[in-house]
C-alpha cells in the first residue's frame, strides 16, 4: 500500500505569520506554524512532519507537493549540497539548512517519492493541505490557537503536533520542536 499525502506551506507577507500542513484525508492530517517564517520554510516543515508522522508505518509514501523548491531540494540538490558541506555551487550557505538536514535524516530508509501538483487549481488533496496551512498562518497572525489536526494513526501524539513554535528555523538555529 502507498500513503498518498499532500504537503503545503503558507506565509502571510512572506516572511510573516506562516503555517504548514500535510493532508491524507479529513481524519488524517496535521498542521502548525510560526509567528514569522517564509513560505519555503512552511513547505519544508510540512514534508518533514509528514515524514516524521509516518515513520512508524512500513509503507511507500507519495508526497504531493506544489513546491518545485522542495522537490528539487530533496531529490536533486541535497546530495551535492551535503558533499560541499551544505554549501551551494557558488559557495554560499544553503538556505533553510536545519530543516533540510532534518528531512535528510527523516528519509533514511524510507520509500518515498514526490509528485509535483499545480497549486490552486482544485487538486483535492493539495487544496485541503493549503486550507490547513493557511489556517495555521492565520491563527498565528491572530494570536489564536492553531488547529493541529488528528495526526497519523499510531503516531506518537507529539509527532503530529510538532512545528508549532513562536519563531521560525533559520541558518544555524535548531527549530524549537
Amino acid at each position: 500500500m502507498t500513503i498518498i499525502a499532500a504537503a503545503d506551506g503558507s506565509a502571510l507577507g512572506n516572511p510573516g505569520p506562516a503555517g504548514w500542513a500535510w493532508y491524507v484525508d479529513d481524519n488524517t492530517w496535521a498542521a502548525g506554524g510560526w509567528d514569522h517564517a517564509t513560505n519555503n520554510q512552511g513547505e519544508l516543515m510540512a514534508v518533514l512532519q509528514l515524514l516524521r508522522s509516518t515513520a512508524h508505518v512500513d509503507e511507500d509514501l507519495l508526497i504531493l507537493c506544489d513546491s518545485q523548491y522542495v522537490i528539487n531540494s530533496v531529490t536533486k540538490w541535497m546530495p551535492g549540497w551535503k558533499k560541499k558541506g551544505w554549501r551551494k555551487g557558488d559557495g554560499k550557505p544553503v538556505m533553510n539548512v536545519e530543516l533540510l538536514k532534518q528531512i535528510d535524516d527523516a528519509i533514511v530508509g524510507r520509500r518515498y517519492r514526490f509528485e509535483w501538483v499545480r497549486g490552486h487549481v482544485g487538486h483535492p488533496l493539495n487544496e485541503a493541505a493549503d486550507v490547513r496551512a493557511r489556517g495555521a498562518a492565520e491563527s498565528f497572525q491572530r494570536g489564536s490557537e492553531c488547529p493541529a489536526g488528528p495526526g497519523y494513526p499510531g503516531a506518537a501524539v507529539s509527532d503530529s503536533r510538532l512545528g508549532a513554535t513562536s519563531s521560525a528555523p533559520s541558518h544555524g538555529t535548531t527549530p524549537l520542536f
